[in-house]
């Protein structure tokens, strides 16, 4: 072939056609000099993966940068020698290749090229996207799931997340669940709230929906957000207006922060599902979220303040994914065990929901009474749904949860050996279930005990993090004193902490039994009299001790 002659266009192939708008791409500015060179390549992109010639550009360009997983626009200036400005006229044409999925937003101008659109360059063959139509309804609800995490993830908008629900809807007009949501005559925005519903509550068990696990669909618009709280607060959202969700129930008194599909619509919904259980799970009861964890001051002694900031710089999350990543590298397991043990009220729990809160994790607050069963093999069932659950998690959130096993003796303590009773049989496979998952444990676990002494020697090992919670010292307890009754003086509370030897949470209940006081009966004539009788009724455990005569 002659030099600078084109190849002709029945020779070439996907890749062959990129590399040559490559080429040609580099240094030119994109002037019509450019484009002329170019235009066969460009036509013959276009035709094959019916695209305009700007999209099949900008496609060569992304495709060229693959290996990169955030792809910015001004990397492609720098190439072609021209300014960035002259590349963001190609954003609306980036956004039918967003729209098309052969292209992912990361968001700030920045993107990613699929693996499976690579597959198919490599493959000569036109990316066809997934083929969703005519699916069974828990395929459908399978496409869902990718389609929100896709969004959570940000590497589409809410109006493309939007479209492609609409398209996978009209795909799938034969299942009753796509025709029973079609039925609410609902706009798009509306509809794709109605499925982000459903799919919580069919994959993620979630029947106490809360705004915080519907405001990514929207998060790119303040405006569309505040539209959504704004209708789901005053009640007048449609989906309310229609009862097809309601709001939940608390102690009798409807909690209008909280949200979930009615009963009859989820009759009418998942018709087709069959062995959902259409009854409220309780997992999501035991989901704390981050962002509604109430700040508290604690107190430690030194020694523990310093294993304490340990552990919150290591749960920072950038921290977090280097440790992570170097102990992979090394070759160890790297998920992260902690064991809080030490008397009752000196802070375990309040610790784990501060550093949660401190690290922006929600908590899954594990509820040994519902993990246990008293049917034969069912709560070896439970406490693998409970890690199933916890991986699902960890896999689908941008910041893995705690996993909080909150006055563990029951679960962690010595095992039986030569059991014959069912109950020690059961309690046995729980614990081995446990130990198995801990040794393969790819998240964050704490667990706090009380009674430290009667920890299994296997649980023991398994814990990185083992800190022992004391009782605070007497500045400590001169600091809580103050923190709870503001208005004690220092000689007050020294007086207070000298005498009694008391926890954080017997500070604290005397405290409250103090402001009920006041309440009651107005401010007292001598409030330190006042405490140290709450404070002698405190330490009943020590009257017993004396009257016990064994």
């Amino acid at each position: 072939m002659a030099k600078g002659k084109q190849k002709p266009t029945e020779q070439l192939d996907l890749l062959t056609a990129v590399e040559k708008v490559v080429e040609l791409a580099k240094d030119s500015g994109l002037k019509p000099e450019f484009f002329r060179k170019a235009d066969t390549y460009i036509s013959y992109l276009a035709a094959r993966l019916d695209l305009t010639k700007e999209q099949s550009l900008m496609m060569a360009l992304f495709v060229d940068n693959s290996s990169d997983h955030e792809i910015e626009l001004r990397d492609f200036a720098r190439f072609i020698g021209c300014s960035t400005t002259r590349i963001l006229k190609y954003v609306k044409d980036i956004n039918g290749l967003v729209l098309k999925d052969m292209v992912r937003s990361r968001g700030c101008g920045s993107y990613r090229v699929p693996w499976y659109v690579i597959e198919a360059f490599t493959r000569d063959e036109k990316f066809e996207g997934y083929h969703n139509a005519n699916i069974s309804c828990g395929d459908f609800f399978g496409v869902l799931s990718d389609i929100f995490s896709i969004r959570d993830e940000g590497e589409i908008n809410s109006d493309v997340a939007v479209k492609r629900l609409e398209t996978l809807m009209e795909q799938n007009n034969q299942l009753l669940f796509v025709q029973q949501v079609k039925s609410y005559g609902l706009y798009e925005e509306d509809e794709a709230l109605l499925l982000l519903f459903a799919h919580l509550f069919v994959d993620d068990s979630d029947d106490s929906i809360t705004f915080y696990d519907l405001k990514f669909l929207f998060s790119d618009s303040r405006h569309k957000q505040n539209r959504v709280r704004n209708l789901l607060n005053s009640g007048t959202h449609p989906l309310l207006e229609k009862g097809i969700i309601e709001y939940c129930n608390n102690d009798g008194l409807a909690d209008r922060e909280s949200y979930h599909l009615t009963d009859e619509s989820k009759r009418l919904l998942f018709s087709e599902l069959s062995g959902l259980s259409l009854k409220p799970e309780t997992n999501r009861r035991n989901m704390i979220h981050c962002d509604k964890i109430v700040p508290k001051q604690l107190y430690y002694d030194k020694k523990i303040e310093a294993q304490i900031d340990e552990l919150a710089n290591l749960l920072d999350d950038d921290r977090y994914r280097q440790i992570r990543s170097r102990m992979e590298e090394m070759k160890y397991h790297s998920g992260f065990a902690c064991l809080f043990y030490g008397a009752p009220g000196t802070g375990k729990t309040e610790t784990a929901l501060q550093l949660a809160r401190q690290t922006g994790r929600d908590i899954i607050q594990v509820n040994v009474p519902e993990i246990k069963s008293c049917w034969v093999g069912e709560s070896e069932k439970n406490i693998k749904k409970l890690f199933d659950d916890y991986r699902s998690k960890v896999k689908n959130s941008k910041l893995a949860p705690i996993l909080l096993f909150n006055e563990a003796d029951a679960v962690i303590g010595i095992r039986q050996e030569g059991a014959q009773r069912a109950v020690d049989k059961m309690e046995n496979s729980i614990q081995n279930i446990i130990l198995q998952e801990m040794e393969t444990l790819d998240g964050i676990m704490i667990a706090t005990t009380n009674l430290a002494q009667n920890l299994d020697k296997a649980f023991e090992r398994r814990f990185l993090y083992k800190i022992k919670f004391d009782k605070p010292t007497v500045e400590a307890r001169m600091s809580i004193w103050h923190e709870m009754i503001p208005d004690l003086t220092d000689d007050e509370t020294r007086t207070l902490s000298s005498k009694y030897e008391f926890s954080g949470g017997q500070i604290e209940n005397i405290a409250r039994r103090h402001a009920i006081g006041k309440i009651l009966h107005g401010d007292s004539e001598n409030t330190l009299d006042t405490l140290l009788g709450f404070c002698n009724d405190e330490r009943i455990e020590t009257r017993e001790k004396k009257t016990i005569g064994f």
